[in-house]
């Protein structure tokens, strides 16, 4: 049977000259003296292209060996039993003919045959090194690392994150150079060090994390302060370990960490001891054939936006350097279970999730001890309690009986990417009213959408996402409240509506551009009882207090709407081996609305400089 051919882009030998190149040109570098380090830099330049051509050669080399492949399967049928017992005797199952054998397997999809059923080699044919999942190759390490992700995505002229884009950062992006192999499972090492500042108008306490229901009114003193504060708190860690349990299945894990979170101990005046807090941590299954995607653990929510697929860290999430991205982003980052499947060419894609619950409640007006609020008709309303054990005692935690929901479809053209989704979700209390006492449940939840548009491919894109419902302020930045109570003391869930629109260009690979608006927006529900006003947004409420310093009076406003506008932009000023180094800058005005009470319905504002450099080792 004749050899089919055996096609190579370029030969070994170039590698070789390339390789010769090498030897005079640092034999030049030792003997300049001043010249020494341009003859090195240009050793180094040197290096980088031979690389490069050797990267070409390992994938010419695993296509060669797809070919030897599917050769040996056409001469396997057309041997005969005596020709399979003479290399049963001459090429042992623990040798060359058992890594074939699972390459065969890897290549064309069908079982691989017997040890006793493999095809001899040729009188002078060496055995090539078998290049698979088993063995880390250069060529597996680039690809591992250039898609960042096992899925294939379908071209919708949007793509996967730019690595080095803050963007990607926020969703946790992966790094390039820290990628190396424990055995078979490979180690991808990402995050940045960081140092950002904040200088405002006004004093909030909050850092570089925007806490906008924390905006003073004229009535504080902080109002009427300016503030500076920086920190290099959020830098942060990420480390992925994935292995490949066949051609296109693979199990992987994923961790990052900051250092975001305050503990008691915490005082900016001395140590500025801030603890690391967890960001994310799960593990995924993917089957890119059956286009099956498994992930358990946290992780950004399915409600938040995405640019490719329904595929973890590749949300789309504004650029900014505020640590809280913007008014109106719809996100958590929480445990979940996710299903998701993909279809048509991984254009189109379906995912349910099951996260953890968590009701943001409101009880103005009513006298809460940490989740017990006093009913105006003796009764007692259980909502939470604080944490105990190893969850944080001042926090009050929310009683719950399921958790929340979550629908999404992904859809992804040959331009833009568009998503759909909906929530379900089910706050729940405890009612003690006349002896006797029950449980109430309320259904809550929303649908939104989302689409990233390519008005020029890769250039220049915009961003729209939105999300509007019952109970499902807490999945936006503001964190405005999900339910009040109504007289009875039953979970009433309020009405919410968040959504962001922005543009992000990149005019050069090192620059970055951005101005985003969000905005979310809270209803209201409210009652009276003897007098006394009950829940959110109530106008018997009184605000009479919040525009005169220090009045004595009350300021009990209820937040109507936050809107942010913002522009800012990154420079990638270094990129090289060594990593990158980036600096930005953001300016950001945020405007807080209320519900009109006794005395008016009074306003407030921030306006903020950002300043940010980060050195990211990993990209």
């Amino acid at each position: 049977m004749p050899l089919p051919s055996l096609r190579i882009k370029r030969p070994f030998p170039l590698f070789l000259l390339c390789c010769s190149t090498l030897v005079p040109a640092a034999a030049h570098a030792q003997g300049q003296g001043p010249e020494e380090a341009e003859a090195i830099e240009a050793m180094e330049n040197q290096i980088s292209r031979i690389q490069e051509q050797q990267l070409e050669l390992q994938r010419d080399l695993m296509a060669m060996r797809r070919e030897l492949a599917q050769h040996r399967a056409h001469l396997h049928l057309a041997h005969t039993a005596t020709a399979t017992e003479s290399v049963t005797r001459d090429h042992p199952s623990s040798g060359h003919g058992a890594a074939e054998s699972r390459q065969l397997a890897r290549t064309t999809g069908k079982p691989a045959p017997g040890p006793a059923s493999h095809p001899p080699l040729y009188p002078g044919e060496v055995p090539a090194p078998t290049i698979g999942e088993d063995t880390p190759t250069y060529a597996a390490v680039v690809r591992h690392r250039d898609e960042d992700m096992v899925n294939r995505i379908a071209d919708n002229n949007v793509g996967p994150h730019p690595r080095e884009t803050a963007g990607a950062q926020a969703a946790g992006a992966l790094g390039d150079h820290g990628v190396f192999h424990v055995g078979p499972v490979t180690v991808i090492l990402g995050g940045f060090f960081d140092t950002s500042a904040v200088l405002e108008n006004r004093h909030i306490a909050s850092g570089t994390f925007n806490y906008w229901t924390a905006m003073p009114f004229p009535r504080s003193a902080n109002y009427h302060e300016n503030s500076f504060e920086g920190s290099p708190r959020y830098s942060r860690f990420s480390l992925m370990a994935r292995a490949n349990i066949d051609s296109h299945t693979t199990v992987s894990g994923f961790v990052e960490t900051d250092f975001g979170a305050g503990a008691e101990t915490t005082n900016p005046y001395e140590s500025n001891a801030y603890v690391p807090r967890l960001r994310q941590a799960y593990l995924s299954y993917d089957d890119t054939q059956d286009g099956n995607h498994l992930l358990v653990g946290q992780a950004w929510s399915l409600l938040t936006p995405g640019r490719v697929g329904i595929v973890a860290r590749q949300e789309s999430l504004p650029e900014t350097i505020e640590s809280s991205m913007l008014a109106g982003q719809t996100w958590t980052r929480q445990w979940q279970a996710r299903f998701v499947h993909d279809m048509l060419h991984h254009r189109l894609w379906l995912g349910l999730s099951i996260e953890n619950p968590a009701t943001i409640y409101d009880t103005t007006g009513f006298d809460n001890d940490n989740g017990t609020v006093a009913l105006p008709n003796g009764g007692t309303a259980t909502i939470g309690a604080n944490g105990t054990g190893l969850t944080e005692f001042t926090t009050n935690y929310s009683d719950e009986i399921a958790p929340d929901v979550i629908s999404k479809v992904a859809w992804d053209p040959a331009w833009g990417h568009y998503e759909a989704e909906g929530i379900v979700r089910f706050p729940h209390d405890r009612v003690f009213a006349n002896g006797t006492g029950h449980n109430n449940t309320a259904i809550a939840g929303g649908g939104g959408a989302s689409a990233v548009l390519p008005v020029i491919p890769h250039r220049v894109e915009i961003h729209l996402s939105g999300l509007a419902g019952v109970g499902v302020g807490r999945y936006g930045s503001v964190l405005l409240p999900d339910v009040t109570l109504n007289a009875q003391g039953k979970p009433k869930p309020l009405p919410d509506a968040q959504a962001t629109a922005g543009i992000v260009a990149h005019p050069d690979p090192r620059i970055d551009v951005y101005g985003y608006y969000g905005m979310q927006r809270s209803g209201r529900s409210y009652f009276s009882s003897g007098g006394s006003a009950y829940g959110y947004g109530n106008p018997m409420s009184s605000n009479a207090g919040c525009e005169v310093e220090m009045s004595p009076l009350a300021c009990t406003a209820s937040i109507r709407s936050v809107q942010e506008f913002t522009l800012g932009a990154w420079w990638r000023f270094l990129q090289g081996r060594y990593g990158t180094v980036e600096v930005g800058t953001q300016l950001a005005y945020s405007r807080l609305q209320t519900w009109k009470g006794i005395g008016g319905a009074p306003s407030t504002s921030v306006s903020q400089i950002f300043f940010d450099f980060r050195y990211l080792p990993f990209q």
